[in-house]
Formats: structure tokens, C-alpha cells, sequence
């Protein structure tokens, strides 16, 4: 069956990072992307080889000179036969290069137009540089993440790139068409990575107006203070990570790691000296160090598999920590194919998951400018055309 995205035509002006991902999304769902190359990235000579961008999955490329008038012209002539454009520039390069909304609107009223900043199209920061890390501290993420003292810790480049920035931008396109079966009219979605990083603390605004979210890191429910709320080293040197936090959940972490009653974990714990009754309350945040010391122990004593051997398939809430590299193979994602091989590279699967209209990897990712005559020809150009505009240099 097709995607739920099937039969929308997506233009992306080729980018990095957010874009590219919130058009793979999009790709991922059934729409037919074609990813805008410059002209000079176009690699000539031989049949295209497959790239290993995997934010290119899915797509067809197209290369294409924007600074030739010509070049202009092309994309213009796409729009008019798309539902939406996707773009990545600083603020005020697409309309100087002759893309931007009003002229790309002008071709077709039902377009979507969907940009992708760090700092957003206005404001004292708009026309600086940046990357998700800056992003991610000016929304007021990046500073609650890490151990009390020491630096805060970037968490990969997930929350601005990718969570705040492509992923919002794909549901903002994603709604303004929507909207547009209903006007008949499309619109501009301003994406920025530092409005969707802000809203991905909703939740942390909500506690810290309560006054149970502490502005000092490490120190939260959530952070890393609590002991029922961390990862934790084993004897092999890898990790576990424990999310006990409803009473019910923390009561049979208690009882498989032996800290509780009744405990369960192996002669390694014996002799602790510790039952039940002798516990402190879990929220008592001043013993959440000390009662840390002691799980830190415990999970030391037994590698990672043997810890897995003990609370896989309990309420303790608990999982390996898995490499990059051991994710895809382990059985609960096995068992839900949450990651797929596509020609050799183990990948994440689309998602989210569909009952009657899946998502699915169309094609690997290809080369830049791997498919323009097919992509023009598609959109109406003939072939004396898609000629002429090769032999000046417009296309690639």
C-alpha cells in the first residue's frame, strides 16, 4: 500500500541536517521529494553511485545552477507543480536568489513553503551563525543536562537539529497542508530550532511553576539526581538504565536489586545490612546520593546480560543501554523490524507506523543530481529543453 504521503510533490532545496531529515520524513511517508542540488556538488561521469547520506533516502535529486537566471526559472516551473517547497537558508538567501515565498507563491497560491532556521526569520539573532548546540542554550535545554558541577552535556545533536528543528518542521508542513484542503490556500511554516528546542521543555515549565523542577542541573527527578532515575555501570563496563519512578515500579526495583524486602538479586548483596523498613523514603531528595552509592554498587557486581537476565520482562522499567551498533540487533527491535538494511546500512525504519498506508524506504539515498532528466521530464520539460538547459550550465 502507499504511504499516507503518496502522491504529494515536495521540493527540497538541498541542505544539511534538519531539512534534509524533515524531507526524508516526508520521503519516508510516500512523498515523491526531490532534493535540489547545486549544480556544482554533481559528481559527472559514470553511473550515479549510492550515497551513504541517509537523510537522502527515499528522494530523487535534481542539480540545478540558482545563480544562473536560468537555473531560477527551473525551479519556479517545479513549484508550479508541487505542493510544497522546503528550504534551509539563512534568513533573506532564498528571496535574493529568487525562490523565496512571495515569488515561489506567485507560481502557485497552494504551495507550502516550509523553512528551517536555528534563530528563526526575525529577531536580534536571525542573521548569525550557529549549530544546535548554540540553539538548544539560548531555548533553555542544553543547561539543565549534565552532572551538578560540571559542564552541561550536549545530548548528541537530537534536541535542536533533529527533535526541535526537522521533526516540527515536517509536522508544520504537514499541517499547513492540511489546512489547505479546507482554504485552497497554502502558507509559510517559520521552523525554528530554537522555538521547537523551547517547546520540548513544555514539561519542565509546567514542574519548575509547581516548584518541583530545580534550575540547577542534576538535581531533578528527571536529570540524573535520582537514584531510581539513572543509568548505572556493570561489571562488564557497560550500562543499564532504571526509570522506577511510580511507587509500584521503585517496589520492584527495591526487590530485584535486594535493597527491599524479599529481595531477589543473588548472594553478591548479602550482608548489606539493609532491609525494607531501613529505606528512606524515595522522594527523599537528601538521601537520593547515598541510595545512588548503593545501586551503583549493586549493579556493578553483575555484567549487563545478567542484569537483563534478571529484570527484562518486569515493571522495574529498565533497559540495556545500547551502542549505535547493537540497537538494530536487539530482540525487541528485532521483533518490531525497528531498524531495516537497505542495501547493506543498517538504518532506523520509518515511523511512525501505519495500520493500512505504511511508510517505507522507497529507494537509498543517490547522488546528487542523479535523476534530473527524469525529475524534469516528470514535470512537463521536454527534452530539447532539459538539452538547452544542460549545454548552458543550468542544470547538472
Amino acid at each position: 500500500m502507499p504511504g499516507p504521503l503518496e502522491g504529494v510533490k515536495i521540493i527540497e532545496l538541498a541542505g544539511i541536517g534538519p531539512c534534509p531529515f524533515a524531507a526524508m520524513v516526508l520521503a519516508d511517508m510516500g512523498a515523491d521529494v526531490v532534493a535540489v542540488a547545486r549544480a556544482d556538488t554533481v559528481i559527472g561521469g559514470g553511473p550515479p553511485r549510492p550515497s551513504m547520506d541517509l537523510n537522502n533516502r527515499g528522494k530523487r535529486s535534481l542539480g540545478v545552477n540558482l545563480k544562473d537566471p536560468a537555473g531560477v526559472e527551473v525551479i519556479l516551473r517545479l513549484v508550479e507543480g508541487a505542493e510544497v517547497l522546503v528550504e534551509g537558508f539563512r534568513p533573506g538567501v532564498a528571496e535574493r536568489l529568487g525562490v523565496g515565498p512571495e515569488e515561489c507563491r506567485a507560481r502557485n497560491r497552494r504551495l507550502v513553503y516550509g523553512r528551517m532556521t536555528g534563530w528563526g526569520q526575525e529577531g536580534p539573532y536571525a542573521a548569525m551563525a550557529g549549530h544546535d548546540i548554540n540553539y538548544i542554550s539560548l531555548a533553555g535545554a542544553l543547561h539543565g543536562i549534565g552532572r551538578p558541577g560540571e559542564n552541561p552535556v550536549p545530548p548528541l545533536n537530537l534536541v535542536g537539529d533533529y527533535g526541535g528543528g526537522g521533526m516540527l518542521l515536517a509536522f508544520g508542513v504537514v499541517c499547513a497542508l492540511l489546512e489547505a484542503t479546507r482554504s485552497g490556500e497554502g502558507q509559510v511554516v517559520d521552523a525554528a530550532m530554537v522555538d521547537g528546542s523551547a517547546l520540548l521543555t513544555t514539561m519542565m515549565h509546567s514542574m519548575m511553576a509547581i516548584g518541583f523542577w530545580n534550575d540547577e542541573k542534576g538535581t531533578n527527578l528527571l536529570d540524573g539526581a535520582a537514584h531510581f532515575y539513572d543509568t548505572y555501570e556493570t561489571a562488564d563496563g557497560k550500562w543499564i538504565s532504571v526509570g522506577a519512578i511510580e511507587k509500584q515500579f521503585y517496589a520492584e526495583l527495591l526487590r530485584l536489586t535486594g535493597l527491599g524486602a524479599g529481595g531477589a538479586a543473588g548472594p553478591e548483596e548479602e550482608g548489606t545490612g539493609l532491609a525494607g523498613n531501613e529505606l528512606p523514603s524515595q522522594m527523599d531528595r537528601a538521601q537520593w546520593p547515598a541510595m545512588k552509592e548503593k545501586l551503583a554498587a549493586i549493579f556493578r557486581s553483575k555484567t549487563r546480560d545478567e542484569w537483563c537476565g534478571i529484570m527484562d520482562g518486569t515493571d522495574v522499567c529498565f533497559a540495556p543501554v545500547l551502542s549505535l551498533r547493537e540497537a538494530p540487533f536487539h530482540p525487541h527491535n528485532q521483533a518490531r523490524q525497528t531498524f531495516v538494511n537497505v542495501e547493506g546500512i543498517e538504518q532506523p525504519a520509518p515511523a511512525p507506523r501505519f495500520s493500512r498506508t505504511p511508510g517505507v524506504i522507497a529507494r537509498p539515498p543517490v547522488t546528487a543530481g542523479s535523476d534530473t532528466d527524469t525529475v524534469l521530464s516528470d514535470f512537463g520539460f521536454g527534452s530539447g529543453e532539459i538539452a538547452k538547459l544542460r549545454e548552458s550550465g543550468a542544470v547538472a
